[in-house]
């Protein structure tokens, strides 16, 4: 109650100083949850990257673009260390990607099961099935979260992907990564509406059942991924090949420059915010010098003056802590809700950012607030109760 009072004593001044930490933890909160969301989505690529290598024409990017043709499966499975090539279909929804790099929504084709498997990156399913090897030939999809939700789809609806009817077999858990915004299809429907997004020109003489956009190659018990990358580049140098470590250089490189630059943002603004509360303590010693030198001619320490004044400037910390918490949850929820009709989430406020934003604030505003205590608890008594 006593430190209450004591910012009530000059309650403008006060509040300004609370507002200047709420704007640098309105920004850390913000900016931190969309790096979140980026960090996110990065590390479930690293993750399904880290047991396994993709192949894809030259140019393509992870697997989005030229045709490869079929019979490029036998070739790889034919190179040493390799002991399954599954292929593939990926594809952008549209021809204009809605959410652009990262966040793009996409439709992926394989026949389910194909892996043996081999594969490691296991997605839940929320409601309905997965996909099965007997969907082969019919038009069904499995669904991400996002996806579901931009379409308003439950299983057992239709939904148009580029153009075609597809029945909803399953909805996915939230994955909080890249599936959360894919629709996957069967392999032979996937072809399908990869050889339709192919300009005519191009795709007249194509066969869909002999066309893929990549392969996923798993390596035999002992191999080392990025060693089979090597020989997969050195067999055919046409080939676009990505190994997790060649995942991590290009998306991550870039996410960690992004990442710095939003935390450094954030990070000056909180800087302002503790000059200013250096600032109002400065003052408010000045103000309480009489009130110091009583407080030490009857015995006070100056331990006790630097923890009273300290926790002060603590508060001040974490009052604008929490208020600029708030407000970024706010931020945070009402862009994902604008976000969820095109089925694009930026934002992901998890409890670690909230707890860092305000027990960042608060030791922001005890360390802004000592070197002033420290200096009004060297004052001399008797000099101080003749201060006017």
């Amino acid at each position: 109650m006593k430190l209450a009072r004591d910012l009530q004593r000059r309650p403008l001044r006060t509040t300004l100083t609370v507002l200047g930490i709420t704007i640098g933890i309105w920004a850390l909160v913000v900016f931190g949850s969309m790096a979140n969301k980026i960090n996110a989505i990065v590390d479930g690529g690293s993750t399904f990257y880290a047991d396994k290598v993709t192949v894809a024409a030259n140019g393509s990017g992870m697997g989005f673009g030229q045709p490869m043709d079929i019979d490029t499966v036998a070739e790889v499975e034919a190179i040493d260390g390799v002991a399954l090539a599954v292929p593939s279909i990926g594809m952008p929804m549209e021809d204009e990607m809605s959410g652009g790099g990262l966040g793009m929504e996409y439709i992926s084709g394989q026949v389910a099961g194909a892996d043996h498997g081999l594969e490691s990156y296991v997605l839940n399913m929320a409601t309905g099935r997965d996909l099965t090897a007997a969907d082969e030939g019919s038009y069904v999809t499995v669904l991400g979260s996002d996806i579901a939700r931009q379409f308003g789809a439950s299983v057992g609806d239709t939904v148009v992907l580029r153009d075609r009817e597809f029945e909803v077999v399953g909805i996915l858990e939230p994955t909080l990564t890249m599936p959360d915004s894919s629709a996957m299809v069967p392999l032979a429907a996937g072809q399908e509406l990869f050889v339709d997004m192919i300009p005519a020109m191009f795709a007249q003489d194509l066969d869909p059942t002999g066309v893929v956009s990549g392969l996923t190659v798993y390596p035999e018990t002992g191999v080392d991924p990025e060693v089979l990358a090597e020989d997969l580049r050195a067999a055919n140098p046409s080939w676009e090949v990505m190994s997790g470590s060649d995942f991590d250089e290009a998306i991550g490189s870039a996410t960690a420059i992004f990442n710095a630059i939003l935390v450094g943002i954030a990070l000056i603004s909180l800087a302002v915010g503790g000059l200013s509360v250096i600032n109002t303590m400065a003052m408010s010693v000045a103000e309480r010098t009489r009130e110091i030198g009583i407080k030490r001619a009857i015995g006070g320490s100056r331990t006790r003056i630097v923890g009273e004044l300290v926790m002060e400037s603590a508060l001040i910390g974490f009052l604008g802590g929490v208020t600029g918490l708030v407000l970024g949850a706010a931020v945070a929820i009402l862009g994902n809700e604008l976000g969820r009709e095109s089925g694009f989430l930026l934002f992901l406020l998890t409890p670690m950012t909230a707890i860092t934003a305000v027990a960042f604030s608060t030791v922001l505003g005890a360390v802004a607030g000592f070197i002033p205590a420290v200096h009004a608890a060297r004052l001399d008594p008797v000099a101080a109760l003749r201060y006017e």
